[in-house]
């Protein structure tokens, strides 16, 4: 009886010690790779209102959950050439998709152009300006204009070209306020905190904005292209997502948010 207690149940614990760590740890490496059953999907911040009410329509549809990540196109393309656990990138600009496919980080057959976007001259209401050309901008009152930030969000790329082409840049320059995404950058447009600013047409729709297109022959064509990411397990699921958004349904809802489809030359609807 001795020598069991001595030797015997001290194995068993180990035993049965061990069968529980490797439980665990499979558990933990089945949370680290996510459910298999959610798509991840990085997006660009523009996107954000109509990839939402995409995702609610395909999942509706599907035994599926869509687990989206917010941001300006150039952080999220870092972070997934850095590893980060995506399957699919819907980037505001063409470049970074090509930069990723260079890196080996996206699948090149899988690319595609789904959507140009729009940059409107917005104004929050409560302000009191009479503001609908560009060159108002340059009224003493306004004392902060917000753009999105042009060293990575396209549709900020597309504000500081606008203004550059106008012969305003310079001249605005120190009134600008940067947003990190164009979300943020409409943010501080309707909370008053910027009276006015260049956002995109799908960040606008708001109740405390106004805004006026901009001539799209002012900044370079901001064509929304996206890419499978090379490293994911859910390839098949993440092109049958890109299909939805290609589908009459899918096109009809980018249009409502103020997105046109490529071949349509940028008019916005």
């Amino acid at each position: 009886m001795l020598l069991f207690k001595r030797y015997i149940l001290p194995g068993v614990l180990l035993m049965l010690l061990l069968l529980f760590n490797a439980c665990n740890s499979e558990k933990g490496q089945e949370e680290q790779l996510g459910n298999s059953d959610e798509l991840h999907i990085a997006v660009a911040a523009g996107l954000r209102f109509a990839l939402e009410e995409i995702s609610q329509a395909f999942e509706a549809e599907n035994d599926i959950k869509i687990v989206f990540q917010f941001g300006s196109s150039g952080n999220l393309a870092q972070q997934i050439s850095s590893g980060a656990p995506i399957d699919l990138f819907l980037s505001s600009n063409q470049n970074f998709i090509e930069g990723l496919v260079a890196g080996g980080d996206i699948l090149e057959e899988s690319i595609a152009h789904f959507a140009m976007g729009r940059i409107v001259l917005a104004v929050n209401k409560q302000a009191d300006l009479d503001i609908q050309v560009l060159e108002d901008l340059l009224d003493e009152d306004i004392i902060y204009i917000s753009i999105a930030n042009p060293s990575h969000a396209p549709y900020g790329m597309a504000a500081k070209e606008v203004l550059e082409k106008k012969g305003l840049w310079h001249k605005l320059e120190k009134k600008l306020v940067y947003g990190e995404t164009i979300t943020q950058a409409m943010q501080y447009i309707q909370t008053g905190n910027a009276p006015a600013g260049i956002i995109a047409l799908s960040s606008a729709v708001v109740p405390e904005i106004d805004y006026f297109l901009i001539d799209n022959s002012l900044h370079s064509p901001l064509i929304h292209t996206l890419g499978i990411v090379s490293r994911s397990e859910r390839q098949e699921l993440a092109s049958e997502f890109v299909a939805f958004i290609n589908s009459p349904r899918g096109k009809a809802i980018m249009e409502e948010y103020g997105f046109c489809q490529p071949d349509q030359g940028g008019d916005a609807p």
